[in-house]
């Protein structure tokens, strides 16, 4: 199950995230995810679990 939570975002920050998801066609939300997704596995903090089989390492 996800977890909801409100996040609060300048609306200039917000329409370039809505633009770029729409370019990689995913919705703000998946955007948001994959992105921080992709920080946390840079900072080598990826959690384990469910995220490892949405976006597998690309090294892999």
């Amino acid at each position: 199950m996800k977890k909801r939570f409100l996040l609060r975002l300048d609306p200039e920050i917000y329409a370039a995230l809505e633009q770029w998801a729409q370019e990689e066609f995913r919705s703000v939300n998946g955007q948001i995810e994959f992105l921080l997704i992709e920080a946390l596995k840079r900072a080598g903090r990826r959690p384990v679990g469910r995220t490892k089989d949405l976006l597998p390492d690309h090294d892999e």
